[in-house]
């Protein structure tokens, strides 16, 4: 028997059913996924949120960008004049290849009948720092200082000095979330510049470990093979360096062979990438598709009527009608005229 003033146990029906909260909560969920995929309205509370979280970023990652100006203040003075110098070499190399790439240019331009060269496909770059990175095996992502007010849009090609970055994914009005080609919902059309083979290359959510999974087993790939840009997708310009083939696995028994590569790009040491705008009416542009097909081309071409087939019988001469007079060849031919 219980004593005055306390609890024999917790009455029935008070709190809520496991059960029917986890069942209210997945239908939330699922609603909220629907409108998501089928309406955009999502799109701008991310818009805003990211707006307002920005400060935040900012604010939590200034510890961190403190301490590294620190450690930059306090180099060494050595250590610097020997980055100047190896600096100053690579730019006059630079300088000189950029001069023979010229001479070269205008001698292909005057060679081919051109009046003056192909602008270049890159109209203009605007360099980004790197605010947050997050490298996990679901999520390959950064997040850049540069938004809308920059001129920054939705699927915009982002390169470092060495290769492929990635594309923009959401932009806000001073941030924007990059989605790494090493992120498993990343697809970029590459192709091999050895042989001109095209394929998709997807992320595998490891930093550097790009997949090929398209590729059937008697494809024409080999360890060191150079990824390039194939030019569609529309978001990428061809030619621009990926990766490289490090890894193949061929299987008689699977039709397609596994084969992996490691991107050009330090996607793990990084602190600043590049935005580029690009020219459409550069013949280098990528090309972009509506619906699966790729607007080049004139839309109101029309295929030439096929000429008349030639038939090997005579046609038949009808009574009452004149048949064709046919030239008859004359027994001997024309002699010259004697000097």
């Amino acid at each position: 028997m219980a004593g005055f003033g306390t609890r024999s146990g917790s009455p029935r029906g008070r709190g809520g059913i496991p059960g029917f909260r986890f069942t209210l909560y997945a239908l939330a969920s699922i609603a909220l996924m629907v409108l998501d995929q089928r309406t955009d309205w999502l799109r701008h509370v991310r818009f805003l949120s990211q707006g307002l979280a920005y400060p935040i970023e900012v604010a939590v990652n200034s510890p961190l960008t403190a301490w590294h100006s620190i450690e930059n203040s306090f180099a060494s003075r050595r250590a610097l004049e020997t980055e100047n110098q190896r600096l100053r070499t690579q730019v006059r190399n630079l300088k000189i290849r950029t001069l023979r790439f010229d001479a070269l240019a205008r001698q292909n331009a005057a060679l081919i009948g051109l009046k003056k060269a192909l602008p270049p496909v890159a109209k203009r770059w605007l360099p980004a720092d790197i605010v947050d990175i997050e490298l996990s095996r679901l999520r390959q992502r950064i997040l850049i200082d540069r938004g809308t007010v920059n001129g920054v849009f939705r699927n915009q090609a982002v390169l470092d000095d060495y290769g492929i970055v990635g594309q923009t994914m959401q932009v806000g009005p001073w941030s924007a979330e990059v989605l790494l080609i090493t992120d498993p919902d990343s697809d970029l059309p590459v192709q091999i510049e050895r042989t001109g083979l095209r394929t998709i290359a997807v992320g595998t959510g490891d930093e550097d470990k790009i997949a090929l999974p398209y590729l059937p087993a008697n494809a024409n790939v080999r360890v060191g093979d150079v990824l390039v840009t194939s030019g569609l997708g529309g978001v990428f310009p061809v030619g621009y360096p990926v990766a490289r083939v490090t890894r193949i696995q061929r299987d008689a028994v699977q039709p397609m062979s596994q084969v992996l590569a490691t991107p050009f790009a330090h996607l793990q040491t990084d602190r600043e990438v590049m935005l580029l705008w690009f020219r459409h009416d550069s013949p280098a542009a990528p090309l972009r598709e509506t619906g699966g097909q790729l607007r080049v081309g004139t839309p109101g071409a029309q295929p030439l009527p096929a000429p008349p087939q030639a038939t090997s019988k005579a046609a038949p001469v009808k009574p009452g009608v004149n048949a064709p007079q046919t030239a008859q060849p004359s027994a001997a031919p024309a002699q010259p005229p004697q000097p």
